[in-house]
């Protein structure tokens, strides 16, 4: 009789623990990852900021960050508070974006990214990234070194 119960039980633990994401589901940097491939990756979170867990976009939008970046955002505690803020929230649960390459050279790359945010209002950003030189798990990775301040485009009423 314990058979029955044990399955469906065993059953339902199986089921929970292959259906719940952990931040391994984040994606982390590689040297084969393109520049825009890694705003795309960010942007895609940030836009189900909660999709996988708690902040999860906003995890994996710091896991691409630039060290320097890092440093000047502080830890990702600080880092969540600054991308909740005014500054940035409007990027969070956004609706849409496109990326556009400005500029480029062997080590960096500007691009142009307008989202339009959840009260279908239009931003554009200037987003930056940059290969990382230094020896280690992130050398030739390119890195999100800035990302500019809003400019409100208006609605897209």
């Amino acid at each position: 009789m314990l058979k029955k119960p044990l399955l469906a039980f065993s059953t339902i633990i199986f089921f929970l623990f292959n259906t719940v994401s952990t931040k391994a589901d984040l994606k982390n940097p590689t040297n084969s990852i393109l520049p825009a491939e890694v705003i795309k990756i960010q942007l895609v979170g940030l836009m189900d900021n909660d999709r996988d867990f708690k902040d999860s976009g906003i995890e994996q939008t710091w896991n691409f960050a630039h060290p320097d970046n890092k440093k000047n955002t502080g830890p990702l505690a600080n880092f969540k508070i600054m991308i909740k803020g005014n500054s940035y929230n409007m990027l969070l649960d956004h609706l849409s974006h496109t990326i556009t390459e400005v500029g480029s050279g062997d080590k960096w790359a500007q691009f142009e990214v307008i989202i339009l945010d959840r009260e279908k209002i239009y931003h554009k950003f200037n987003w930056q990234v940059e290969k990382y030189t230094v020896d280690g798990p992130l050398k030739d990775c390119w890195l999100t070194t800035m990302v500019s301040n809003p400019i409100s485009l208006g609605s897209s009423i």
